[in-house]
């Protein structure tokens, strides 16, 4: 826990620190390749105390260092420092053996976010359903066909039958999230709507891209486990 708290201060202090509108932007021409403070100050139209300000407050949150030039003995670089940024990113999500998106009738969403899953992360995909339909939406096949992506019209299956021990599970619509509370039970609940209320293009679309945005964003979170990568089941509506 003092470990989980300590990291939560030290990305306080680095959001803080960008929260700066003049800061973030030495943060920017930093991320291009390093630079003096009167060479950052001169590129931003900037006073010379208010960069020796602004540096000092990067430098105690962890996000620059000063080097000394191997020439002018006298001039220091500054440069930015990739593992303060990369600590923003949330910490690394339970180690599971497969990651398990849960929801319905495992016609639409759970099928999109399993053929994205593939597509973008790897590993071996599944999808199931608390009351599977008997097909695949064809919204969702068109979808999936539009983007690249194959889905199986008649791949649709039972949670019962897909989830095991170790699964990461993650409800992709509300009904699941409220409704598995006994043995599976989701960790995570994406909040999707239903494209198949609405029934156009569209709406699946919409679904779509608001899958592939979770998704991107959950990958980096994810603890990826044995040569093969991550396993991943989804379980949908």
């Amino acid at each position: 826990m003092n470990g989980e708290t300590s990291s939560l201060q030290a990305r306080a202090r680095i959001h803080a620190a960008l929260g700066d509108p003049a800061r973030l932007a030495i943060v920017d021409a930093l991320t291009l390749g390093d630079a003096s403070p009167g060479e950052i100050g001169a590129d931003l139209g900037m006073p010379t105390n208010l960069v020796a300000h602004h540096v000092k407050v990067l430098q105690e949150a962890g996000l620059l260092v000063r080097t000394r030039s191997e020439g002018d003995r006298r001039r220091t670089y500054l440069q930015l420092q990739p593992g303060a940024l990369a600590s923003l990113i949330p910490p690394p999500l339970q180690d599971a053996d497969r990651v398990v998106f849960v929801c319905t009738h495992n016609s639409a969403r759970s099928q999109l976010a399993a053929a994205l899953w593939r597509d973008r992360v790897g590993g071996s995909v599944a999808s199931a359903g608390t009351e599977p339909a008997a097909h695949v939406h064809p919204r969702a096949v068109t979808v999936a066909h539009r983007h690249g992506l194959r889905l199986d019209p008649a791949g649709t299956a039972h949670v019962a039958d897909v989830v095991h021990d170790g699964d990461l599970i993650i409800a992709v619509c509300d009904n699941a999230h409220e409704d598995l509370t006994s043995t599976v039970r989701p960790q995570l609940h994406w909040s999707v709507p239903d494209p198949a209320r609405v029934d156009t293009d569209d709406a699946f679309e919409a679904a779509y891209t608001d899958l592939a945005g979770r998704i991107d964003r959950i990958a980096p979170a994810v603890t990826h486990g044995g040569r093969g990568g991550l396993a991943v089941n989804v379980i949908e509506c």
